[in-house]
């Protein structure tokens, strides 16, 4: 399971392992991140312990190919969208989608069908996040129909959610809304430097029904919703693109 760390390492040359195989099937324990206890109660997940060539053990891949790869001693979580086909979830779907949501696993396995064109996976040992701030370090790697990844967040029980992401091919910075099988646009930032190939920061930040947008350390996005967020949370990606994802960093808003 992933360990946790105080910051952000450097970057070595990017080593890949593992087959063309689809993963294998994966048991679905009970997933315990080992946690830092700072004042502010915040969480890296660096995948540190996990192993290269399979999926993660941190985060459960709903659709698409997700699994771990390595630069130096250094290891991310990767989706590689070169082995993906429109319309295909990850493997062993249902029991990922049981995990997630539990009985309600059928209702939540409906919208994952169509919004399979989007991979996406979620984060395991936060149910209910509810504001604060969730960041991580990106690196687009290929694709030509897109190369960008996003902060998925307000997750729902019937799959509707939210996500923020920013694209190397387009340079903007949009929040996206999924709900009851289509994707509509809420907030759209052109003119947002993501130059392809280098390792870069995205974070959201989230008060209430506020949502803030931040790439390489600046504001751009800033949106009021109809309604609170309140839901699971996640990395998201889309159709042909190859990106890589590091130091995922939930950081809870104070409370009280």
């Amino acid at each position: 399971m992933p360990s946790v760390s105080d910051g952000f390492g450097s970057r070595q040359p990017v080593r890949l392992s593992g087959s063309n195989t689809c993963p294998p099937v994966l048991r679905l324990p009970p997933f315990n991140s080992r946690r830092q206890n700072p004042p502010d109660g915040s969480m890296q997940v660096d995948f540190s312990n996990e192993t290269v060539g399979v999926e993660p053990k941190s985060f459960l891949s709903v659709v698409g190919f997700w699994t771990i790869g390595a630069e130096g001693d250094n290891k991310f979580l990767v989706v590689d969208g070169r082995r993906w086909k429109q319309g295909q979830p990850a493997a062993n779907v249902a029991d990922k989608a049981r995990a997630i949501y539990g009985e309600r696993y059928a209702e939540f396995l409906d919208n994952v069908q169509a919004y399979a064109y989007f991979p996406y996976a979620v984060a395991q040992g936060i149910d209910d996040f509810r504001g604060g701030e969730i960041s991580f370090r990106f690196k687009p790697v290929a694709g030509r129909i897109d190369q960008g990844a996003g902060i998925l967040f307000n997750l729902k029980p019937n799959g509707d959610y939210l996500l923020v992401r920013a694209n190397a091919l387009e340079n903007n910075l949009v929040l996206f809304k999924y709900e009851k099988g289509k994707r509509s646009s809420v907030e759209w930032i052109r003119d947002t430097p993501t130059p392809s190939g280098q390792w870069q920061d995205l974070k959201v930040r989230i008060s209430g029904a506020k949502v803030e947008g931040y790439l390489n350390g600046k504001l751009y996005l800033t949106h009021t919703l109809p309604t609170p967020v309140s839901g699971k949370i996640g990395v998201w990606s889309k159709a042909d693109r190859v990106v890589y994802f590091d130091d995922y960093r939930v950081v809870p808003a104070p409370q009280g």
